[in-house]
């Protein structure tokens, strides 16, 4: 089996179809098709369904895609080994995590990377719960942070830990110098809800059953912009700690635990199950994990108060 027929394999199972695959590629669909056939051949199957609409991978592809997702990310392990051998530290490392990281998580974790490992190359990306899942399992990412991310069975959590929720607020709001408040307290207040492509709302929904707000919810799927109307003061917002330990050392928002038994968000640091990671995404993971560690530990402290 050539490299160059997994090659025209991926690119067909990523485009949809063999004349897209042949534009990215830059050859000729001819030679894009001609390296299908001979594929299908050697492997005594087809690899996939010829639609109208362009094609789509059978069952037998679909096994092939995962054996050639794991022949491409060994290479790039290898490769990476290699150079790791030569005394070089290379290599790239793809991250995809939620909105709430970007305050402070991941800039902690992207100072040290740089620090210690100034040579390897990050690329991030800002995405949902459920799109990081997806580009963890198609390999577009190697390393997926997320909240509430739903168990798969091709999915390894490294680590993970719980987060409370609680109000969010302006410091000069009549509720901001409560130790807790309840979600009932809040409803006489104009509040900030997150919207349902957020793990957020799927987790907070349920304590509004059966209570009316005192006006229309504003309903957004930013959790920055829930902040900044927090902050002027337009109502209360309903986050973990995660991302507000700036704004309220500055005070300029508070954040007030829910009593009760207020839910919590399991944030969790995961990767693509059964692949070998490459040193520069297993270096990646120690920096990512000895900071959540840290914020887990503060969480813990903040909850003894």
């Amino acid at each position: 089996m050539h490299a160059k027929s997994i090659r025209y394999f991926e690119a067909i199972a990523r485009a949809g179809s063999i004349r897209e695959a042949a534009r990215k590629l830059h050859v000729d669909a001819s030679a894009v098709n001609r390296q299908l056939l001979n594929l299908e051949d050697e492997l005594g199957a087809a690899l996939f369904d010829r639609l109208p609409t362009g094609l789509r991978l059978t069952e037998a592809g679909q096994l092939f895609s995962r054996h050639v997702l794991h022949v491409l990310q060994d290479e790039q392990c290898l490769l990476a080994e290699l150079a790791k051998l030569q005394g070089v530290e290379r290599g790239e490392v793809r991250v995809t995590a939620v909105e709430a990281l970007n305050a402070d998580f991941l800039p902690a974790v992207i100072e040290t990377m740089a620090r210690r490992h100034p040579k390897i190359r990050l690329t991030l990306r800002t995405q949902g719960s459920a799109d990081i899942a997806a580009g963890l399992l198609a390999g577009d990412a190697d390393v997926g942070i997320a909240f509430a991310l739903a168990p798969h069975s091709d999915l390894q959590t490294v680590d993970s830990a719980e987060f409370r929720l609680g109000a969010v607020m302006a410091p000069s709001h009549p509720l901001a110098r409560r130790r807790q408040v309840t979600v009932a307290e809040c409803m006489a207040y104009p509040l900030i809800l997150a919207s349902p492509e957020l793990a957020l709302h799927s987790l907070f929904t349920p304590l509004l059953a059966g209570m009316e707000p005192a006006q229309p919810p504003i309903h957004t799927g930013s959790l920055d912009l829930m902040r900044q109307l927090a902050m002027r003061g337009i109502g209360i917002a309903f986050q973990t700690r995660i991302g507000l330990a700036g704004l309220c050392r500055a005070q300029t928002l508070a954040y007030v635990p829910l009593a009760d038994k207020a839910p919590t968000a399991p944030m969790a640091i995961h990767v693509r199950a059964g692949r070998t990671l490459p040193p520069a995404v297993g270096a990646f993971l120690v920096i990512a994990c000895d900071e959540l560690r840290q914020l887990r530990q503060e969480e813990a402290g903040a909850a003894a108060v």
